[in-house]
């Protein structure tokens, strides 16, 4: 400390931090007193500075401290301003962020969320087909009932579904359920191009490829789950032989053939594929199709891990072939009958879940093969706030899956506080209950049967029953 108690440091040349102070002389309290109110006379000259900082020597100051430079600014005041007032507002710290300018915001990109392989209870399997081999992932007991799911355009059975079914409501799923993930030829994960003399099968030949995966694992019937072409797949298989599928859920599913804007549009993606590899216009095309427009405001984060995933984890080749097989679709040629008295042999005869989102660019087409379905056994869904709904509304969509295989038979165990019993027909194959629910179900089983076959409507009514729901689950039901 400096030599003197009571002694004071003023500073030369109006730099606070420079190390060029000097010691005053000693002065009384009054004296001190006098100083405070020298501001109220302008004349008597005072040395301020525009920060309130001590007055520390260098000597006494840490050397790791920068050194800032402070610039004094004179406050022209107002002539009406009184000596107090300005005295006051002289004496007063400036705000600290007037030198504080925000230029820029880095944006800070998620890590954590990929799209890789991560589930280890998925056994891949190589099936041999008439037109080539498919890889085909097995999760779950193999003994349960079957759901064969396929995927969509750019995507596989890891980058479609593993985060859906890795949700915790459709976790519950799989003690009930087996599932075969079914992939279409070369789209599979660090998958090698396909040799170039290779004809790739047509939406047709795609969709014979999931017999031969049935007789592979000997399976008698399914329940069907399909995204997009993978929806257009299934629907295909399902008019092929109607006797193998006992229930479809159709997700943003076409049933006509291309247009020439989509024709044009895919072409032109095929063949910057095959020559320029994964371009701009083409990943904008792609983005488009799972998410609709303007997804970047509603889930920025996700469109930047789908984009990421298109650029470096798709084989662009391979994806050229998938584009030009399901360009030149054919049209399903479904139609509803408009006589009640004669059945609908010209559509899907098994009941059909029909989803959409509100923001997916293929509304319009979801709501075509609505209008080609028999209203006795389909459902036509539109969730609201989503475009891509596996990735963007999982809960609801969960939650409409569960009711829906619950309608057709199935109880399927959740951990819910509500005990549900769902019963079946007798026709129907029922998912194994828990082990402290097989009494209740035992001796509720007749006097449950016997109020179903009650509630069942007459068919004069039925016939003429359409249901179209539009987000049918509400968010407090939704857990």
């Amino acid at each position: 400390m400096p030599s003197g108690v009571g002694a004071s440091y003023r500073s030369l040349a109006d730099d606070v931090y420079k190390s060029t102070t000097i010691e005053e002389n000693k002065f009384s309290m009054l004296e001190s007193v006098k100083k405070v109110f020298s501001f109220a006379n302008p004349g008597t000259p005072t040395t301020t500075t525009s920060r309130s900082e001590p007055l520390v020597p260098a000597t006494h100051r840490p050397r790791s401290q920068p050194q800032p430079q402070v610039v004094s600014r004179d406050k022209k005041m107002p002539a009406s301003t009184s000596a107090e007032e300005t005295a006051l507002l002289g004496t007063m710290p400036s705000d600290s962020m007037d030198d504080i300018e925000l230029k820029n915001i880095q944006l800070q990109f998620p890590q954590a969320r990929t799209l890789a392989r991560g589930d280890s209870s998925a056994l891949e399997e190589r099936v041999e087909t008439a037109r080539g081999s498919v890889l085909v992932a097995v999760q779950g007991n193999r003994n349960r009932p079957a759901i064969l799911t396929y995927h969509d355009l750019g995507l596989n059975y890891v980058s479609s579904f593993q985060a859906f079914f890795n949700y915790i409501d459709m976790r519950a799923l799989l003690d009930n359920f087996c599932v075969y993930h079914v992939n279409a030829p070369g789209q599979e994960e660090g998958a090698t191009t396909l040799p170039e003399d290779f004809v790739y099968p047509t939406m047709d030949e795609l969709a014979e490829q999931i017999n031969f995966v049935m007789s592979h694992y000997a399976l008698r019937s399914i329940i069907g789950f399909g995204v997009g072409v993978g929806a257009n797949v299934l629907a295909r298989f399902s008019l092929a032989h109607p006797d193998k599928v006992e229930a479809l859920c159709l997700v943003n599913c076409v049933s006509t053939q291309a247009g020439w804007i989509e024709w044009g549009y895919q072409k032109l993606n095929s063949r910057h594929l095959r020559s320029k590899g994964m371009t701009q216009g083409v990943l904008d095309y792609l983005m488009w199709h799972h998410f609709g427009r303007g997804t970047e405001e509603r889930n920025h984060d996700l469109v930047q891990v789908y984009k990421n995933y298109f650029e470096r984890h798709v084989n662009p080749t391979n994806l050229a072939l998938f584009i030009d097989s399901y360009v030149r679709r054919t049209d399903l040629n479904i139609s509803r009958d408009v006589d009640p008295t004669r059945s609908n042999s010209h559509t899907l005869n098994m009941p059909v879940m029909n989803v959409t989102g509100a923001l997916s660019p293929h509304v319009d087409d979801t709501v075509t093969l609505n209008g080609r379905l028999d209203p006795t056994n389909s459902t036509w869904m539109k969730i609201q706030d989503c475009g891509m709904v596996l990735e963007e509304q999982p809960g609801k969509v969960s939650e409409a899956f569960r009711l829906f295989l619950q309608g057709q038979g199935y109880a399927v165990k959740v951990n819910r506080k509500v005990n549900r019993k769902q019963l079946a027909p007798a026709s129907a194959e029922v998912a194994p209950l828990s082990d402290n629910k097989i009494a209740i179900y035992r001796q509720t089983s007749l006097e449950a049967l016997d109020t179903v076959s009650k509630r069942t409507p007459s068919p004069q009514w039925s016939n003429s029953t359409i249901n179209i729901t539009e987000n049918p689950i509400s968010e407090a039901v939704v857990c």
